[in-house]
């Protein structure tokens, strides 16, 4: 069974919105459900299509915001993170706030990363080849403007709270065809 299964991010998403009568809501709600659905496919164009035309991010670690500012310092930011292979994540949430101008999700965040890019991050692998599931707890601000685009992500993160290598039966399907061609499927197994 693969250690995270990306439909699982906006499952609340889609519970609350199911019940949600309010326009507004329904609004601020339908398009972050659609950001994140967009950033799993992964598609740049939908996921972008879903951004004001003045993102800023704000990703607070350790005191610092290390967040792109601007439509295309977001646009940068989400080249490169598809680039690291990351994008196959599960954030599961504990809650879920919505107000006419604001979603809040705060939950643990799961992400798959290759053991190379982990390590040039500063997570303390012992294996660069391999793949380590790493969880966070995050809480997330999605600001949402006037014309249903969101403005932003206000990010907050603990740092790891856990890192732990998987074995290639771990891996979702996913993943395993982001990060290792077919002709790895041997060696691996």
């Amino acid at each position: 069974m693969a250690v995270v299964d990306p439909n699982r991010t906006w499952e609340m998403l889609e519970n609350r919105l199911a019940v949600t009568t309010g326009e507004r809501h329904r609004v601020v709600l339908g398009i972050v459900l659609e950001h994140m659905k967009a950033e799993a496919e992964p598609n740049l164009d939908r996921l972008m299509a879903t951004l004001s035309p003045t993102p800023n991010y704000h990703f607070w670690n350790g005191g610092e915001d290390v967040g792109p500012e601007g439509y295309d310092g977001v646009r940068t930011y989400y080249v490169n993170f598809l680039e690291t292979r990351t994008n196959v994540l599960e954030f599961t949430l504990d809650r879920l706030v919505v107000d006419d101008h604001c979603v809040v999700t705060e939950g643990y965040l799961k992400q798959i990363y290759p053991g190379s890019y982990a390590a040039r991050s500063g997570i303390p692998v012992d294996d660069e080849s391999a793949d380590y599931l790493v969880v966070h707890r995050q809480l997330i601000l999605w600001p949402v403007d006037e014309n249903g685009l969101v403005q932003g992500e206000d990010s907050y993160s603990s740092g790891p709270v856990s890192v732990t290598k998987l074995s290639f039966d771990e891996l979702p399907q996913e993943y395993i065809d982001l990060v290792h061609p077919s002709s790895d499927r041997a060696t691996r197994s």
